[in-house]
């Protein structure tokens, strides 16, 4: 049965693809209690309604291992890639022991205003 993580270290989220077809894409390294913790992965949160803050929240969860394991944080990471929705502003990420933010842009917009600024 999966379970979330520990703790959130880094997250990085941003837009790829391209204006007609943008996606989104999250990574996140984070740290689990113990060794041997397998298919670690983003599960985000789906929504009847789009949340009014704009951030798209994420667990990042996995499997505990079925044996006794190394008490021990051990590093783990994983990643997301979907349809990036008008709406979001960001994402959010929740572990046991934290929560991370991180706002997200849209790299032809960063282009377009370079150009202006010429």
């Amino acid at each position: 049965m999966s379970e979330l993580v520990r703790e959130i270290v880094e997250v990085s989220a941003f837009i790829g693809g391209d204006e007609e077809n943008p996606l989104l894409t999250v990574e996140v390294e984070g740290l689990a209690p113990t060794t041997g913790w397998a298919n670690v992965r983003l599960d985000p949160h789906v929504y009847i309604t789009p949340p009014e803050d704009g951030f798209q929240d994420f667990d990042l969860v996995g499997d505990r291992p079925a044996d006794a394991a190394g008490e021990a944080l051990t590093d783990v990471e994983a990643a997301w890639e979907g349809p990036f929705e008008d709406w979001v502003i960001g994402v959010r990420i929740h572990a046991v022991d934290n929560m991370v933010e991180d706002e997200v842009f849209e790299p032809w917009d960063e282009e377009d205003s370079e150009s202006e600024a010429a």
